[in-house]
């Protein structure tokens, strides 16, 4: 967070009496828009309940209103006893959910500064789900990384990823803390990922979640589920992550073909393949 400054409202910006959109909403649109156009830029402190009413001429209830949707929207923090602050914003990925490319790799190639934290680097056991993702006998060896990811000195995505130990030993002691794992597979045992299937859903952080992404318990994350493949079919890598929701969004790109077929054909996603996103 950029070191902060308490900005006042731009001079001569007043609530519509006479329009017929809410006041809560109009006053919003309008906080907004002093943060779309750099008036406050991140770490910025907005002025307090008390400035805002006093210059909209409107009451306290209006104000959290807007402050509540706008902390539901991610634009904004408040923090207890300190005041409301312009959030940092959301560290936008265009290319995991619908591509292969890794998340460092998409992450460096924007210009971001990216570093992993490497918490657990073993060998054990799958266990059950792990086996079945992976097409293995349960109990089966594997190897599992897990590792907290930073993107400008900031914690955003917590990952564990788990491969079979038997083609790829030497990945449980390989340097992982500034190298992309598809990376180090293709140069070291030429393993190239050549599809996914991922699923993703919404969850609470708990208790050793939060303390890791540096967030409150029960803050939003982003989950992702996912199984990597080989060009002949083989299941190489089960990895699930939790993504920070207040500093996590995905673009996806939408094709339109006159069949199912032809959209399958053109992401090269075979028959017995779906996308689940």
């Amino acid at each position: 967070m950029t070191p902060r400054s308490l900005k006042p409202v731009k001079v001569g910006i007043s609530i519509d009496r006479d329009s017929p959109l809410p006041y809560y909403l109009q006053l919003k649109n309008t906080l907004i828009e002093q943060i779309e156009t750099g008036h406050w830029k991140p770490g910025d402190q907005l002025p307090g309940e008390p400035e805002l009413c006093q210059h909209f001429g409107v009451s306290r209830t209006v104000v959290r209103q807007a402050l509540k949707e706008m902390v539901y929207e991610g634009l904004i923090l408040r923090e207890k006893g300190k005041g409301t602050f312009v959030a940092e914003p959301k560290i936008s990925s265009t290319s995991l959910v619908h591509s292969l490319v890794g998340f460092h790799q998409d992450m460096t190639e924007r210009g971001l500064k990216m570093a992993d934290k490497i918490l657990e680097q073993s060998i054990l056991p799958a266990s059950q789900k792990v086996a079945a993702n992976l097409q293995l006998e349960d109990l089966t060896p594997v190897i599992k990384i897990n590792r907290l990811r930073f993107v400008e000195d900031e914690p955003v995505v917590l990952v564990a990823s788990f491969l079979p130990y038997e083609p790829c030993r030497k990945l449980v002691s390989a340097d992982l803390s500034e190298e992309s794992l598809y990376a180090y597979l293709e140069k070291e045992y030429d393993l190239r990922i050549v599809r996914g299937r991922r699923l993703i859903d919404a969850v609470g952080a708990n208790e050793h979640q939060s303390n890791l992404l540096e967030i409150e318990v029960g803050s939003p994350l982003i989950r992702i589920e996912s199984i990597s493949y080989l060009d002949d079919g083989t299941p190489i890598e089960y990895f699930h992550a939790l993504f920070r929701g207040d500093r996590s969004r995905f673009e996806v790109e939408i094709l339109r073909f006159q069949g199912q077929g032809k959209l399958r054909e053109a992401m090269g996603i075979k028959q017995e393949e779906e996308f689940l996103i």
